[in-house]
């Protein structure tokens, strides 16, 4: 059996910078995007592409790259996120428009273009939140700052949605579909107070990604989430 690939998104810092160095030391090859950062991981095990998931034309060419260099994909993390209304208690459209295009749309297109290179028993992990938990989203003791940043949790909802629905669709193809709560973590978005750093995130979500868990549910570690 040959090196195992993984695609990760957003690998220019923060969780996405963890998770890569944490498949390089398991032995995988990293495929990796970044939105405009440098890395500081490079190896014979890498390959880096440019990718802005609020450009249409930028997901097209950055998933024909891949496609281009013939690489098969055992594991796909959409970690690439943002979060633009966290101090916010109200809808401001514009702030809704831009995370929905990123958070969503573009990790949606992205994945769709990219579907067609992922092997049988393959994973894809969407890189979700707590936030994201309809059920969950407004319990205080569950969530930090639970009346804030909405855009951020509709997003969230939104891609778990997604997780559900392609996760019926590639059952067929023996490809596993998880939603991933990454933990509340000191990375721009978690902030400093955070519980976890990167690594210890990063650590969660690989145990994830090299399991075959039940394919469309949502996870934190090795704990089931409810939508």
């Amino acid at each position: 059996m040959g090196m195992r690939t993984v695609l990760i998104t957003g690998v220019g810092k923060g969780i996405g910078k963890a998770l890569a160095e944490k498949f390089l030391l398991e032995k995988y090859f990293v495929i990796g995007t970044v939105l405009s950062s440098a890395v500081s991981f490079l190896s014979k095990n890498t390959a880096i592409y440019k990718l802005d998931l609020s450009s249409g034309d930028s997901i097209a060419e950055c998933s024909r790259a891949i496609s281009e260099s013939g690489k098969r994909i055992d594991i796909l993390i959409n970690n690439a996120g943002v979060l633009l209304d966290e101090d916010e208690t109200k809808i401001v459209v514009e702030k809704l428009r831009k995370t929905l295009e990123v958070n969503l749309i573009g990790a949606t297109d992205f994945t769709e273009r990219v579907i067609s290179l992922i092997n049988k028993n393959g994973h894809i992990i969407n890189i979700s939140s707590i936030a994201g938990s309809v059920e969950m989203a407004n319990q205080p003791s569950l969530s930090h700052f639970p009346y804030h940043y909405p855009s951020y949790k509709i997003s969230k909802a939104a891609l778990n949605m997604y997780t559900r629905t392609l996760s019926v669709r590639l059952q067929e193809a023996g490809i596993t579909v998880s939603s991933v709560h990454p933990g509340w973590v000191k990375t721009d978005i978690g902030g400093p107070d955070a519980d976890l750093s990167p690594e210890e995130s990063a650590d969660g979500i690989y145990q994830i990604a090299i399991a075959r868990p039940e394919t469309g549910q949502f996870w934190f570690k090795e704990k089931r989430l409810p939508w």
